[in-house]
């Protein structure tokens, strides 16, 4: 059963406590890497028959088994796959930004320019946790950031195949090629290159600790976009919430793993305790009953506040990944919430809405780190580089600021650089 505390009556350090893996597994992925590293397609071959029990006479999905995929999926899934993927271009279209050039006197021209990344990648889980939502939310910005090559990878069943939903999602999204690759396996590839897998320039999507382990060990060879965490949501509510609404919400992320979290900020222990017997209803009720009631057993809260701003002041502390804010006039308190993956706001914006249909990304910053990261989205695709160009009589006006300042940190070289074309001799 969720547990219910009221704020100030135990430490916080047990009300904002989180789930943390305690297994290590940075030996055997650093293994894997330099297996990939020395023997590439073969090593990725030998890892599918280990770990996927494939026997794969290719790495790279065909033409065909794409086409097949489509012929056998639902068409009214397509039609909500392309409505998904339209919504997600009009919300990630808003995010394209152009350069800047800024010219000054005596000729002085400087300036940004906006570059993509030219080889993106997403790894895309395989088996029961096959998340076409999450091939969309990936590729969409890389395409409209410009990367020239979007690629996947996603294990493969023990038959060769890929989830059929996911190659579906692939080709509405516009990815360029797909390889049956997953684990730490599929990170190194993407990382250094194999044979068939090329070296990418940055890697991003959710795995398991192998995966983001993976993700963390070739970070600097390549970037990624986050390590991230089990999945959570927060829910700040009121009395005008409903309670059975409100425990369905809160189950929406329980049932994605045992370790995931799922807490209420509350003004009402009468409304917090209805909520904690609504979820005791609707729990039997889930497919994936046995993780949600692990989930709200081990990690389930309920805080009662004395009001609505000290609930928000609360869910600010631990900025969480989903924030729901589930009150009338919502719009009245969001200027108020600074640590939040993506907020939801209203009686009826479920985080479910974010993570299919809705349009921004679902792809969000976990355990804590909204405080300082972001979801993701075209930024995360493009670099930036900067140029600066200075005619010789715009250099005169700095050249002995910059001798001097160079001189303060003890580089000479840099002082004589900025006044060597001002000597006699410095031609």
């Amino acid at each position: 059963m969720i547990r219910i505390f009221r704020y100030g009556e135990v430490p916080n350090s047990e009300i904002f406590a989180r789930s943390v893996p305690t297994s290590d597994v940075s030996g055997p992925v650093s293994e894997i890497i330099e297996n990939i590293r020395k023997n590439g397609d073969r090593a990725l071959i030998e890892y599918a028959l280990r770990f996927d029990k494939a026997q794969l006479t290719s790495l790279k999905v065909s033409e065909e088994e794409i086409d097949d995929a489509f012929e056998a999926a639902d068409p009214e899934f397509i039609r909500i796959l392309e409505r998904a993927a339209e919504n997600i271009r009009r919300f990630h279209r808003m995010q394209l930004r152009e350069g800047f050039t800024i010219e000054g006197p005596d000729g002085v021209i400087m300036g940004q320019k906006i570059i993509p990344i030219e080889k993106a990648a997403l790894y895309i889980p395989g088996g029961t946790a096959s998340y076409p939502s999450t091939v969309l939310m990936s590729a969409i910005p890389a395409k409209l950031a410009g990367c020239s090559t979007v690629v996947m990878v996603s294990p493969p069943s023990s038959d060769g195949s890929i989830n059929p939903a996911i190659l579906v999602a692939a080709r509405i999204a516009g990815i360029d090629s797909i390889y049956k690759t997953g684990g730490a396996q599929a990170i190194a590839a993407l990382a250094y290159g194999t044979e068939t897998v090329p070296k990418v320039d940055k890697i991003v999507g959710p795995g398991n600790a192998y995966v983001q382990e993976a993700k963390r060990q070739v970070f600097g060879e390549v970037s990624i976009d986050m390590i991230a965490g089990p999945s959570e949501i927060l829910i700040v509510a009121d009395k005008t919430a409903s309670a059975r609404v409100t425990a369905a919400d809160l189950l929406s992320q329980a049932e994605h793993d045992r370790n995931s979290s799922a807490v209420l900020v509350t003004d009402s222990m009468d409304f917090a305790m209805d909520v904690s017997s609504e979820i005791e209803d609707q729990i039997p009720a889930l497919l994936r009953k046995d993780i949600a009631r692990a989930s709200i057993d081990n990690n389930g809260k309920i805080i009662v506040a004395d009001d609505i701003i000290k609930a928000i002041d609360i869910a600010n502390e631990i900025a969480p990944e989903h924030f729901e804010l589930c009150i009338d006039d919502p719009f009245r308190y969001l200027d108020l919430i600074k640590n939040a993956g993506s907020v939801f706001l209203g009686h009826d914006c479920p985080e479910a809405l974010g993570d299919y249909m809705a349009g921004p990304n679902h792809t969000l910053p976990t355990s804590g780190t909204a405080r300082f990261s972001s979801p993701l989205s075209v930024d995360d695709f493009i670099k930036k580089t900067q140029f600066t160009y200075f005619t010789k009589e715009a250099l005169s006006g700095l050249a002995r600021d910059v001798e001097a300042f160079a001189n303060v940190e003890g580089l000479t070289g840099h002082a004589k650089s900025a006044v060597i074309r001002f000597e006699e001799d410095g031609k």
